[in-house]
């Protein structure tokens, strides 16, 4: 008995080491850290407060977190700042009717995911959620990523969110489609020799000139119920998109 107790201490650490070595062993991984948030990163990020309004408004955003869940291609957005924004010519954002602030927001979001190596050497033109005919060029040189509308182009250089399924790239300037300036391209003016020969006098030529301005918006009407048609279609072909 006198001879066993010594190594009584060194049998009870011994024990105590293997159930600290199984505990530690079998002990659950950490939690993660939650589904991937679109809009959360954007937030996190604080300079994205005009285009998380219209990610809001045009529902936009919930369709893609949606998306997020069941995607294979995954996603890439080029989210303009704040400061893009506020760079932009009065009323160019709230001069859209809701169809084309879709098609806005639409065309800053590529169907695929795209990492900024891989943006170097797409094939022009990118396919955006607007729909086939709203396609972005980007062209990428000595690890230099620029993207353009065809109206305008910015630099891309900073990754928000970089991984699988989802890349949120910042852009410094809105990406503002050319076919919404195709469209509503004015008609051409009518030349002075034919304003002067529909009258002959002040009179008649302050008449004339007041019965213009109805035909001029009978066209821009005409063209407005062709660009309307027009955005249904690319709408719904966004829509098929969100749903293949």
């Amino acid at each position: 008995m006198a001879s066993s107790s010594p190594l009584s201490p060194i049998l009870l650490s011994l024990f105590l080491v293997f159930i600290c070595g199984v505990s530690a062993q079998t002990a659950p991984a950490p939690a993660p850290s939650g589904p991937l948030n679109f809009t959360a990163i954007l937030d996190k990020n604080g300079q994205y407060t005009f285009f998380l309004q219209l990610l809001a408004q045009t529902q936009v955003g919930s369709q893609v977190q949606t998306q997020l869940k069941t995607t294979t291609e995954g996603f890439t957005v080029f989210a303009p700042t704040d400061n893009a924004f506020n760079n932009l010519k009065p009323g160019t954002v709230n001069n859209l009717d809701p169809q084309q602030k879709v098609q806005l927001v639409l065309y800053h979001v590529i169907p695929k995911y795209y990492s900024l190596n891989d943006l170097q050497f797409v094939s022009n033109p990118v396919r955006t959620l607007a729909g086939e005919d709203f396609g972005l060029n980007v062209t990428g040189l000595n690890n230099q990523v620029n993207v353009s509308s065809g109206v305008v182009e910015t630099q891309i250089n900073n990754a928000l969110y970089q991984k699988k399924p989802l890349a949120i790239y910042q852009a410094d300037k809105v990406l503002l489609p050319e076919e919404f300036f195709e469209a509503k391209s004015p008609a051409a003016a009518p030349s002075p020799a034919t304003k002067k020969s529909s009258t002959g006098s002040k009179s008649n030529s302050r008449a004339s000139a007041t019965a213009d301005e109805p035909a001029s918006a009978d066209n821009s009407g005409s063209t407005g119920r062709n660009m309307g048609l027009g955005f249904v279609v690319g709408l719904a072909l966004a829509c098929m998109g969100f749903l293949s």
